[in-house]
């Protein structure tokens, strides 16, 4: 069966994988804050998300789609009633995790930033919603999906302030945000739901 989510990996790999070997390409679709402030190329906060810098990048964040996805897009349709809902998440997740990196960088030329990774953030922060308990791999390592989120905030937190290692660590922590604040704008009662997953492992 053809997802929204399996759709959006296709579509993403197909327009990667073309760009690796025309690195003009890249920059065209590359969020580019200068490039948005000086000409108004506001479509760079949607396609940014489509390209990557190699096939180890581009392999990470389509599989954690992969995996996630699904289940995301399964929940958004018995949760809220509709496919497109999970396809307005995914598209506002791209956009949103790169407003701050656009503030940030807004009158720096040379600053770029390719990769979905903090839509693939929101995805997988909004199964950690949904499943906080759940046990996820991170790296071989098994633990649940709460203290992966927490972690995970506070590690991409602590990078962006470091910064050094041309990883956009705002999108990962502003996507994983949204991830959260989608559904339960939508939704407020997740709220509850959540808690009584949390307070369940102390029953």
């Amino acid at each position: 069966m053809l997802t929204l989510s399996l759709v959006i990996i296709i579509v993403t790999c197909i327009i990667s994988i073309t760009a690796f070997s025309r690195p003009g390409e890249i920059d065209k679709l590359s969020m580019w804050p200068y490039m948005v402030k000086e000409h108004n190329q506001y479509y760079r906060f949607i396609t940014a998300g489509l390209v990557h810098a190699d096939y180890m990048h581009l392999g990470f964040n389509m599989l954690t789609m992969w995996f996630f996805g699904k289940y995301i897009e399964i929940m958004f349709q018995q949760v809220f009633g509709g496919k497109l809902y999970f396809l307005l998440f995914y598209v506002l997740a791209l956009i949103i995790s790169d407003i701050p990196s656009y503030i940030r960088h807004r009158n720096n030329y040379s600053y770029r930033s390719i990769g979905a990774s903090g839509a693939v953030s929101a995805v997988v922060f909004a199964f950690i919603l949904f499943q906080p308990w759940a046990k996820i791999i991170v790296f071989v390592i098994p633990m649940p999906a709460i203290l992966y989120g927490v972690l995970f905030l506070g590690y991409s937190v602590y990078m962006s302030r470091r910064g050094g290692d041309g990883i956009n660590h705002d999108a990962h922590f502003w996507g994983a945000v949204f991830g959260v604040v989608f559904p339960l704008a939508l939704k407020p009662q997740l709220a509850g739901y959540f808690m009584e997953q949390i307070s369940s492992l102390w029953r």
